[in-house]
């Protein structure tokens, strides 16, 4: 079993590749190799032989030279981010829609090779008007040009898939919270900083009113929507390979009464609102929430609340300690 990652330089293709490895097996084979690919190179873990590769996406000639080796299960991660494909048009489609048909064009080229593609699509790709809960049954119509991209990007899965080249899927992800590290271009940050900082004794800063609403999930969660996306019977999907995923349901203002609960009061006084149009923009055509029936029923799981994804950070980034002060 090969398997090929690309964004594996990332939050949550450094997330995936150390689950890969210590669970060794997928879809009940040993993993042999991992190639894993980033615009910089990646670290290669030990523990399964691969390569560790630094390219781009947006050059014609790195998804032929990547499929020729004819990986067994894709893990199509690298992407432009939300706020920087807005403010770049041009690198936001190099990248997000035609690195994407890059990699798909080689796998049609080859013969006899039928690769699970496993696609990081985006809750993005919906815009207002929305319901306030949104339905398996809706269409998804983005407002930005992330969202545009990425669901460019699921209309090609589902031709591909139909036809036979590829048995793909598309993971519309909810906005990953918390996630660690410092903050990247992405319009959805703040949701993860005005709880990552306070969690480690800094301030943040919310750029947004409270009673904004969005759809969350951990990257523990995210990491476990990948696996199980690589390993599922996907036929239930039919033609449709697009899948609103599980997630938890919370405002800004559920975030910080949560963050209240689990680390005191102190913790959320280190929040101070700074209102900003731009990002308000943005975030106010994004999804609220979902009844993710079609993941549900396959066995797509997530976080039950906010206080459960706070919990995981702590777990899984801070030692299962807050600092103290």
């Amino acid at each position: 079993m090969h398997i090929l990652i690309t964004g594996a330089g990332g939050m949550i293709g450094r997330k995936l590749t150390e689950a890969l490895i210590a669970r060794g097996t997928l879809q009940g084979q040993a993993i042999t190799g991992l190639t894993l690919v980033d615009i910089t190179a990646p670290i290669l873990p030990t523990g399964i032989p691969g390569a560790a590769l630094a390219a781009d996406l947006s050059d014609p000639a790195t998804a032929p030279a990547l499929i020729d080796t004819r990986p067994d299960v894709i893990f199509h991660l690298a992407a432009i981010v939300s706020g920087e494909a807005e403010a770049d048009l041009p690198k936001g489609y190099a990248v997000n829609l035609h690195g994407t048909l890059g990699l798909c064009e080689a796998i049609a080229a080859q013969d006899a090779y039928r690769p699970r593609f496993v696609f990081t699509s985006s809750i993005a790709v919906f815009g207002a008007p929305l319901p306030d809960v949104i339905g398996d049954d809706v269409q998804p119509k983005p407002l930005t040009s992330y969202g545009t991209q990425k669901l460019m990007g699921e209309l090609l899965i589902n031709d591909l898939s139909r036809k036979g080249v590829l048995d793909g899927i598309s993971l519309r992800l909810p906005t990953i919270c918390i996630r660690p590290g410092k903050p990247n271009a992405a319009a959805s940050g703040f949701y993860s900083s005005i709880l990552r900082e306070p969690l480690a004794g800094q301030d943040a800063v919310l750029p947004v009113p409270d009673e904004t609403r969005h759809w969350f999930a951990s990257p523990r969660a995210a990491v476990a929507f990948l696996l199980h996306a690589a390993e599922c019977d996907l036929t239930p999907l039919g033609q449709d390979r697009g899948l609103n995923l599980p997630g938890v349901d919370a405002t800004v203002g559920d975030e910080i009464a949560a963050l209240e609960r689990v680390a005191g009061p102190v913790a959320a006084s280190r929040i101070r609102r700074d209102p900003d149009p731009t990002i308000q923009a943005i975030v106010g055509g994004w999804p609220k929430a979902f009844d993710p029936v079609r993941a549900r029923a396959m066995g797509f799981t997530a976080e039950p609340d906010m206080d459960t994804i706070i919990h995981v950070h702590i777990e899984d980034e801070l030692g299962g300690t807050l600092p103290e002060g």
